[in-house]
């Protein structure tokens, strides 16, 4: 089962991930997204890549690192998330309600759309 967390308990599990590595948030939504809204990376690195392109670029992700996957609503970084840890991805995460939620929950600077 893929753990969720919301944009509000995000520093919580980072704090807990550190334990295993540096952790990644992966938002997986396509450019034109991340030109609309973008997190600030704050506590954890950030990488960009769209969901389309992850299983031709998955040799790029360390499995071994812990990653919470990061898209609009959080259906397409769920995705991610169980697609990473079939292929062996030991402390992957979900960021359930994606960036919509971390306006909400996270920073009200981030636009809606």
């Amino acid at each position: 089962m893929i753990e969720q967390v919301s944009p509000r308990n995000l520093d919580t599990w980072l704090a807990a991930a550190r334990a295993h590595g540096e952790p990644l948030v992966l938002d997986v939504r396509e450019p034109w997204e991340w030109q609309t809204a973008s997190v600030r990376p704050e506590g954890f690195e950030l990488q960009q890549m769209p969901m389309r392109v992850v299983p031709v670029r998955l040799h790029e992700l360390d499995p071994k690192r812990p990653i919470a996957c990061l898209c609009h609503h959080g259906g397409r970084s769920m995705q991610v998330a169980a697609f990473l840890a079939h292929h062996g991805f030991e402390h992957v995460a979900n960021i359930s309600g994606g960036i919509e939620a971390w306006a909400r929950e996270r920073d009200p600077n981030v636009p809606h759309y």
